[in-house]
């Protein structure tokens, strides 16, 4: 049975083809009824789709009466109490390039394979290798799941029984997941470290493992911000050794951040405070040794 098709999905599949050029600014949307007869999803799901993209500052014009516009200049990614959520596709790379505008950077995570940091740290590197960009000094501490704990995701679908199937699922579901992790965490420390010999900063990459699947993903950028999400469960399908395996599994570049700001209101310091408390304790407490090996 094929999953059925959302508002978020169109949204992305869209929100690609604004960045990539395909529609250009000031370029009028499709029809609404035109993009759900081709997305095979009802127009509310397009409306919705069209909102997300509106906030977001990708469309202008956005109403019932007429198509949305490609908006001309795409305002930056706003933080602080009024900023909404966003997908971490759009929100994390911004940001993390705005806290790479400082001497000394420092960027804390806490998730599942590292691939929504190792992607948007790409931004800052291009600048700081373009000349844009030139810190003394970069720390990133990153918390990833143990590899010797029993992950709650993913997890087969099929696991109830007991049965030597659902065991051998769950055993290659772990493996590929500790391929990806360890493959995302060296990518992510060989381009960090690699800016040492290039332009002369002082790198620091550090990795610990935690004892547990985090049900959340934490970015803690230069004191003063943090970028917060829930890791969402779907159900999925995907070839694994030549076999197919139904799955629960969560897309981290997919999970809505909600932004905080120290200084943008008692909630929001709070929060940050907070949680450079909480990571700072799993850091120093339960959290172990990671190597990034098979």
């Amino acid at each position: 049975m094929e999953p059925q098709t959302s508002h978020r999905d169109v949204a992305d599949a869209l929100r690609t083809r604004i960045r990539s050029g395909e529609l250009r600014p000031g370029q009028r949307m499709p029809t609404q009824a035109r993009l759900a007869q081709e997305f095979g999803v009802e127009r509310g799901a397009v409306r919705e789709a069209l909102r997300i993209l509106h906030t977001e500052r990708l469309l202008t014009n956005v109403s019932k009466g007429s198509p949305a516009t490609v908006a001309s200049t795409p305002g930056p990614v706003p933080t602080g109490p009024a900023a909404p959520p966003l997908p971490t596709t759009v929100a994390l790379a911004p940001r993390i390039a705005d806290a790479f505008a400082v001497p000394h950077v420092k960027i804390d995570a806490l998730c599942l394979t590292s691939v929504s940091l190792t992607l948007a740290i790409g931004e800052p590197l291009r600048q700081i290798h373009a000349g844009r960009l030139n810190p003394a000094r970069i720390d990133v501490r990153v918390l990833l799941p143990s590899r010797d704990i029993d992950l709650a995701f993913p997890a087969p679908v099929e696991l109830a029984d007991g049965s030597p199937a659902g065991a051998s699922a769950t055993g290659r579901l772990q493996r590929r997941w500790l391929t990806h992790r360890n493959a995302q965490g060296q990518v992510l420390r060989h381009n960090l470290l690699a800016l040492r010999g290039t332009h002369g900063i002082d790198v620091r990459v550090s990795f610990r493992a935690l004892p547990f699947t985090p049900p959340v993903k934490l970015y803690l950028l230069n004191g003063t911000e943090a970028l917060f999400a829930y890791y969402t469960l779907t159900r999925s399908e995907a070839e694994i050794d030549h076999e197919q395996v139904e799955m629960y599994d969560a897309e981290g570049v997919r999970s809505m951040l909600f932004a905080f700001e120290r200084g943008a209101g008692l909630r929001d310091t709070t929060f940050v405070e907070q949680s450079h408390l909480w990571f700072d304790a799993l850091w120093e407490t339960i959290s172990s040794e990671l190597v990034l090996t098979p």
